[in-house]
């Protein structure tokens, strides 16, 4: 019985650490679009795409960048 607890509690905190890095990556494809969409000139796209960045991923790497972003825009 402990081996089946310490097995499910292997998997479960391996899925965790393997959600976590989808999250980043795709937090990270949204941060370099709404980039992209600045250099064009497209600030209203931009801005919508770092609002989804805050709400969709809020512990990824790209929240905060993504709120200063969004900060600077408004201005």
């Amino acid at each position: 019985m402990k081996i089946m607890i310490r097995l499910l509690s292997v998997i479960l905190i391996g899925t965790g650490i393997l959600l976590g890095g989808c999250s980043d990556k795709k937090a990270k494809e949204l941060f370099e679009t709404a980039q992209l969409e600045e250099r064009q000139n497209n600030s209203e796209h931009a801005r919508k795409l770092y609002q989804e960045i805050m709400e969709e991923y809020p512990d990824s790497d790209y929240a905060e960048p993504a709120m200063k972003r969004m900060s600077a825009l408004a201005d």
